[in-house]
């Protein structure tokens, strides 16, 4: 039987094998240990590997090859190439669509298998992995649509000229992503790329790179030129630098750390290539006493727990006005101590490990100096024994009582980690908000429309949510003020990002100006 096959297209291939036949299969497949440069799957230079392990158990899963800078450059030079040379930057519109919307059935035909791989190898629940694929699929589909709008204008200008003004594809994309949602950020990146005629190299996390591999072998039989989209895995020192620092890319778009994001820019320099970054945050969910209370305290626990808190834009910081205080963070602790904690691919769990023992011991690490800083009063401890199988997983956490200037109010510390911090008027809620290095996110709880809409006015913030949270549209701009980044990914905005503005300018009177005739 040719699995390989049977999966690409789609339906019957689950009813003939199982998910986990598949998946054990896979992950010993000859592509996960390849890269996809120019077409075609190739051998690591050096034939170097990385340990991929399931965050769940750190048992080792597959080995993945890692990208040395001859790597790096082999995919440069073809994704240049395809750019320069080839017929993809003169592509219809409609062409590039469709190729899009192609995607997009692709994954929808596989999402049970996407989920599986995307929570062995990044650790979250089974729900919160469906969830994602359905987005990457529904982000393809969303600029295979804006693709086919209009881009330009015409100005009316005095004189005989005709001024039109035109966007263009910026060349070739060095995209760079991180590990916390790793096939839907491939889709952010990709997708409004491809839509306006870009080249791509896309670099996953060395962490969680098995979800892009299996996307790459999803779409390499659709019809695009060879060197139009490439994959590399690695570290960011092997694999991600020579994108950087690489003359011939044009672009770099990265999502991850903020103090990665000042290095990226530095060391992009040399061309002064176009650079988009979505980096950290420590945002605010700002809870007034007049909000609808069973609401508020259902999102205080949703901003921060989901994805066990390994979110740019987690609600990581929670001020809560002081005439519900005590009552509000009792009413919080109770509802945390109920999360089960467990193996994403275990149904009843609804928080899983964090990603790596890495980030656990960093995670470990900020609840220390906590300890410290404010009140523990909930969670705090690693969670071991036989049911935790020597996974990375630790207890939803809440500190109380926390300085707005402590160092777990103010550094980003990507883990279920919650500040709860008292405020007084609007005023004070608005001063501690925006005291912050960050500026990606807020939330905002009141049943006053005024106060709100003075909030939002007043949130040195990307993106607010009014009696709501982590509601990430797809037609929207994403993206942070400060140290959050610049550039912003999505909607329309997302799609801008990717392309060079030209203005045309043409003569209605063809005749000589006669400027030295004198």
């Amino acid at each position: 039987m040719d699995i390989k096959k049977l999966l690409q297209e789609g339906g019957v291939v689950m009813s003939e094998i199982s998910l986990a036949t598949f998946f054990d299969k896979w992950l010993t497949s000859d592509n996960i240990g390849k890269f996809y440069i120019n077409g075609k799957w190739v051998e690591p230079l050096e034939r170097e590997t990385i340990n991929v392990r399931n965050p769940a158990t750190n048992e080792i899963i597959a080995q993945v090859g890692s990208a040395n800078e001859q790597d790096a450059k082999k995919a440069i030079e073809a994704a240049r190439k395809a750019f320069d040379e080839g017929e993809w930057r003169d592509s219809s519109a409609l062409h590039r669509s469709t190729l899009l919307n192609r995607i997009a059935d692709r994954i929808e035909g596989h999402i049970d298998e996407l989920a599986l791989i995307e929570t062995t190898n990044n650790g979250k629940t089974l729900k919160e992995s469906k969830g994602d694929v359905e987005a990457a699929a529904a982000t393809f589909r969303y600029y295979a649509a804006v693709s086919l709008k209009p881009t330009g204008e015409t100005l009316q200008v005095e004189g005989p000229f005709v001024s039109r003004v035109v966007r263009e594809p910026i060349g070739v994309c060095g995209q760079i992503i991180p590990w916390n949602y790793p096939l839907l950020m491939a889709a952010w990146k990709l997708a409004p790329a491809i839509a306006v005629g870009n080249t791509c190299i896309l670099k996953p996390s060395e962490i969680t790179p098995l979800s892009a591999i299996r996307l790459f072998e999803l779409i390499e039989d659709l019809p695009f030129p060879p060197g139009v989209i490439n994959l590399i895995n690695g570290t960011g020192i092997n694999a991600g630098q020579p994108l950087v620092e690489s003359n011939l890319v044009d672009k770099i778009a990265f999502t991850g750390g903020s103090e990665t994001g000042k290095k990226i820019m530095q060391m992009s320099v040399g061309n002064l290539k176009k650079v988009s970054l979505e980096l950290g945050g420590k945002s605010p969910n700002i809870i007034f006493a007049d909000a609808d209370y069973d609401t508020a305290l259902d999102y205080a626990t949703f901003a921060i727990f989901n994805n066990s808190g390994q979110v740019c834009s987690a609600g990581s910081r929670l001020l809560v006005e002081q005439s519900i205080y005590q009552q509000f963070v009792q009413d919080l602790i109770n509802a945390t101590k109920k999360i089960r904690v467990g193996d994403g691919m275990d149904a009843t769990s609804q928080m899983g490990p964090l990603v790596s023992s890495q980030q656990l011991e960093k995670v470990k690490r900020y609840i220390e100096i906590g300890k410290n800083e404010a009140t523990l009063a909930c969670g705090g401890e690693q969670l071991i024994g036989d049911s935790y199988k020597n996974g990375n997983f630790i207890e939803p956490t809440i500190f109380i009582d926390v300085d707005p200037k402590a160092r777990i109010a103010q550094e980003e510390i990507f883990g279920p980690v919650l500040c709860v911090i008292p405020f007084e008027t609007e005023e004070e809620a608005v001063r501690i908000a925006n005291d912050s290095a960050y500026g990606l996110a807020a939330g905002i709880f009141t049943s006053d429309v005024a106060k709100a809409e003075r909030m939002q006015k007043s949130l040195r913030v990307g993106v607010t949510w009014v009696n709501t949270y982590e509601q990430n549209l797809i037609e929207g701009p994403w993206g942070g003020y400060k140290e959050s980044g610049i550039g912003r990914e999505l909607g329309t905005y997302g799609f801008d990002e990717y392309t060079e503005v030209k203005q045309m300018i043409n003569t209605l009177k063809v005749e000589p100006t006669n400027w030295f005739s004198n």
